[in-house]
């Protein structure tokens, strides 16, 4: 029986917060030793040789976007530059089940965010469910509190700058191939690694890091192209909820890894959080089988 749109989608966004999670993993680990901006650079050349093979492979390099597409992929590309940087910047110092908390109100202002620009209609339950997901990332990151960090902020530059990456995709025209947007992508972070790298310095990994890095590599060409096929089929509304198995991964890679659990009020705020955004699917839900 073949699978829908939408079924497809939410099956590519269930890997893709996988892979991109073990990644993450494997980069809060390496960066405690080494150098952040090298890491990146080292394993932004794994993810652009391993996706450079599958465009030669599949024959995205014979694909010429129009003007209008490539400026979308350069505005995707340095969204994602600087996601990479806010994320990783607050990785190195937040656990991470507190930092993927804060992330799950990414279901939330893509929801919103396609309201504003696409002008999708979501109503004013949906409109109220974002809000209150709102209140529960104030509740995480607990600002003007002992609880406070700072570095939570970075946090939130970065699913800013997500909203405007996985939002820039949903124009492109059907035939351009999702690894050459990948590519895009993953060559920009790399370029920006390595200027970093020349300012911060170099230390030579030893074989346990390069492992970790080579690791990190091979799940983000993972992530990266499961991301990009998840946003282009399906319904954006549908399909951006299932982010939420992410905080799943990293509550059990958190503790199993690094040792942390997240505290008692992040927990509460992640609820909320995902609460409001498991609302807006089951509202999404009952429209279509009102219009049906």
């Amino acid at each position: 029986m073949p699978i829908s749109d939408n079924l497809r989608g939410i099956l590519l966004m269930c890997a893709s917060m996988a892979a991109f999670t073990i990644n993450d993993t494997f980069m809060k680990s390496v960066t405690q030793t080494q150098p952040l901006f090298q890491t990146i650079g080292l394993r932004g050349l794994i993810a652009v040789a391993g996706l450079t093979i599958l465009c030669l492979a599949t024959g995205a390099f014979r694909f010429r976007p129009n003007r209008r597409d490539a400026g979308l992929i350069l505005l995707r590309s340095l969204a994602d530059v600087a996601a990479t940087v806010f994320f990783l910047e607050a990785l190195l110092r937040m656990p991470l089940a507190n930092l993927s908390a804060i992330l799950q109100a990414l279901p939330l202002l893509i929801t919103l965010g396609a309201a504003l620009v696409y002008g999708d209609r979501i109503g004013w339950r949906r409109m109220t469910a974002i809000l209150v997901g709102l209140a529960g990332v104030l509740i995480i990151i607990r600002p003007g509190t002992e609880g406070f960090d700072r570095w939570s902020l970075l946090g939130l530059a970065s699913v800013a700058c997500v909203v405007v990456r996985d939002l820039s995709v949903r124009p492109l025209q059907g035939q351009v191939p999702s690894t050459l947007v990948a590519l895009g992508a993953a060559v920009a972070v790399t370029l920006m690694g390595w200027t970093g790298a020349v300012f911060q310095g170099w230390q030579r990994p030893d074989a346990w890091e390069a492992a970790r890095v080579l690791g990190a590599g091979l799940f983000l060409i993972v992530g990266y192209l499961t991301s990009v096929s998840a946003m282009r089929h399906g319904d954006i509304g549908l399909v951006a909820p299932f982010r939420y198995t992410s905080l799943l991964w990293a509550i059990v890679l958190g503790f199993v890894v690094f040792g942390d659990l997240p505290d008692v009020w992040t927990v509460v705020g992640a609820a909320v959080v995902v609460g409001a955004g498991l609302f807006t699917l089951w509202r999404e839900r009952q429209i279509r089988c009102a219009k049906s």
